[in-house]
């Protein structure tokens, strides 16, 4: 959206998991993401001189560090500027192969995924500053890119950085709403763009890739509770990674029970149904409890494990959201039911009722 001062302003919308985190993240294999009426906002503005990157949330920003012999090696994944010069160089790229001249400019981002006191609530940040830092430079550059070719750059910039991942976060951030999606052939990508240029392969099918817009139910409330501990994505990533290397069987015992479980919750959006959506979430934690043990990273904490149980007492289904280790669960149930008990007994037990909406892309 550009301004009558010149100010271009782009926007993406934080995400939350519904069901079928893990799996997600094989090629084809399913899972249910909502997007929330929370926005990482960047605006670009021309320069002459000098441009600059300003973060309003960031300026101070944590970084992660392992040893490696006498080596500090930095894990860059949860740093969010990665993620925007990883868009810039994307963007550019693509502007380049369509003709157009590149420009020097003051880029801003500010979000309101965090809340003010800094409190990191999980929503999806590094994907919603990837998206709204394309959509801004393709407003900038005059680049008439559809949804999903947005989606498709988008990714590719946010994979540049993490490396690992489903990308259903980048497809809640683009599209909105209730999104029911399969993530695309990660290996096919790699070779590919070795031999492809960046306007051919926006173009081009992407193997496996789905991506459904779903209605949810009438009667259908999500509820979301914050935990108070932020948990980090790509390594609970990691050491999933490293239990579907040791317990192979195991694992691809989830990946089709997953699939199962959210090709059967897909279907009640579909059918409409709440009763066959509430079962399959309440399936899809079992799932991950079993995926836990055996490769012992903690999905379910123990206040997790409380916000659930409460919430279940009243006729939600209930279950974390995302990798877990923290940050939100989400709940499902009839919007006839009553919450403000179950809400002041989370706030008894030290969970933060998140009161955020589903944004639906106009």
């Amino acid at each position: 959206m550009k301004g009558s001062d010149g100010l271009i302003t782009a926007k993406a919308p934080g995400k939350l998991y519904i069901a079928g985190e893990y799996a997600v993240v094989e090629t084809g294999f399913p899972a249910i993401i909502v997007a929330l009426n929370q926005f990482v906002t960047v605006s670009i503005e021309e320069s002459h001189e000098y441009g600059s990157i300003v973060s309003k949330q960031y300026q101070e920003n944590s970084l992660f560090w392992q040893r490696q012999g006498d080596e500090m090696v930095f894990d860059n994944r949860d740093n969010p500027f990665h993620y925007i010069l990883s868009a810039i160089k994307l963007t550019e790229q693509y502007a380049r192969q369509v003709g157009k001249t590149l420009s020097v400019y003051h880029l801003r981002v500010n979000s309101d995924l965090d809340s003010e006191d800094g409190k990191k609530y999980g929503l999806g940040s590094s994907a919603a500053v990837t998206v709204a830092t394309v959509k801004a430079l393709c407003a900038f550059y005059d680049l008439q890119l559809s949804n999903d070719e947005l989606y498709k750059l988008a990714s590719i910039a946010h994979l540049d950085v993490q490396g690992n991942g489903s990308l259903g976060d980048i497809a809640a951030s683009v599209y909105g709403g209730w999104v029911a999606y399969r993530s695309f052939d990660k290996q096919w990508l790699a070779q590919v763009r070795s031999t492809t240029t960046l306007k051919e392969l926006l173009k081009m099918p992407w193997p496996a890739l789905s991506i459904e817009l779903l209605t949810p139910p009438a009667e259908l409330s999500l509820l979301i509770g914050w935990t108070g501990s932020p948990a980090s994505t790509s390594h609970l990533v990691d050491k999933i990674a490293l239990a579907k290397i040791e317990k192979q069987a195991a694992y691809q015992t989830f990946l089709n029970d997953s699939k199962a479980c959210l090709d059967e919750m897909i279907t009640g959006f579909r059918q409409q149904d709440l009763t066959k959506i509430q079962t399959e979430l309440r399936h899809n934690r079992v799932l991950l409890q079993q995926l836990a043990n055996f490769s012992h990273v903690a999905i379910e904490t123990r206040i997790l494990q409380k916000m659930g149980k409460l919430a279940e007492e009243i006729g939600g289904a209930a279950k974390t959201s995302g990798a877990g280790g923290g940050d939100c669960g989400i709940v499902i149930i009839d919007r006839a039911i009553e919450t403000a008990p179950l809400f002041q007994k989370w706030h008894d037990n030290q969970i933060e009722r998140l009161n955020l909406a589903v944004h639906l892309v106009d």
